[in-house]
């Protein structure tokens, strides 16, 4: 007997698959197209001539080299440095015990309430006093701390079993032995989660770099991408924002893909159970 039911849920599955991947396939397609030619490509699926002049363009008339290089090292330094630091704040939450552990955790939790935009101001005059202006540690440093990495970090330790820990103790492990060899291996899912929003969100960070960049060497590459479109005041060449589009494309795709099997992993495959 046939299952109407079924079919029509992978139906409408396709569908939204269809509706999500198809933009990303014609920013790319387009960014092969002449920019003479991309306003006649009404009606078509797939657009031609293809040709690489828009990413030759793209190469010569920016520094985008620099730009990407910029975003790399930021966005993977920030990446590091937060989930480092949220791993060992959200274990001391969770297993260890000292004065106003709670009340720090609440005033971690209220930070997540406040707009960034409110920060920026009072960030940029600190900046400032530590001569930092137009350097990396004013791109990275902000970005190292954040209340909701520490938050998924501890709710997560506060899942694993004292089992697990208090065997650890029992063969001799200490609390930083216990951190380092049972929970983080066993954290890899959550880390891995945690490290494709960092990520993701540094390198699409386009506000703070702004306001903290004033020189071409010192831009990522969504701040070169804006100041190349305001360049152009007759014209937008679209062929050379979709090429450069699809440039900053390519390293989100690549950290997903990355750790995208961690998700579907059992987060206590090998653990024991209550």
């Amino acid at each position: 007997m046939v299952n109407w039911r079924k079919i029509l849920g992978y139906f409408c599955l396709i569908l939204i698959a269809i509706s999500m991947l198809y933009p990303f396939f014609a920013m790319f397609n387009l960014s092969f197209v002449p920019n003479g030619e991309i306003y006649n490509q009404g009606g078509k699926i797939f657009y031609s001539p293809l040709t690489l002049e828009n990413y030759s363009n793209v190469f010569s008339k920016i520094p985008i080299w620099k730009y990407f290089i910029n975003s790399l090292f930021v966005a993977f330094v920030t990446t590091l440095g937060q989930v480092i630091i949220s791993a060992l704040a959200g274990y001391a939450f969770a297993r260890m015990k000292f004065k106003f552990r709670d009340a720090l955790f609440l005033i971690i939790l209220i930070t997540m309430l406040v707009p960034p935009q409110v920060n920026i101001i009072p960030l940029f005059f600190l900046m400032r006093q530590f001569h930092w202006i137009n350097t990396y540690q004013a791109l990275i440093l902000p970005g190292l701390f954040g209340g909701f990495g520490i938050f998924m970090m501890r709710q997560y330790f506060l899942g694993l079993p004292k089992d697990l820990e208090e065997s650890a103790k029992i063969d001799g492990c200490n609390i930083s032995s216990t951190f380092f060899k049972i929970a983080l291996p066993l954290a890899i899912p959550v880390i891995a989660t945690l490290s494709i929003f960092t990520f993701v969100t540094t390198w699409n960070s386009f506000m703070w770099p702004l306001i903290v960049t004033n020189t071409e060497s010192m831009r990522t590459l969504p701040v070169g991408l804006a100041i190349f479109k305001g360049s152009f005041r007759e014209i937008t060449l679209w062929g050379d924002l979709l090429a450069c589009s699809v440039i900053c494309t390519i390293p989100v795709v690549g950290v997903f893909l990355l750790g995208k099997k961690y998700f579907i992993n059992d987060i206590l495959q090998g653990g024991v159970k209550e």
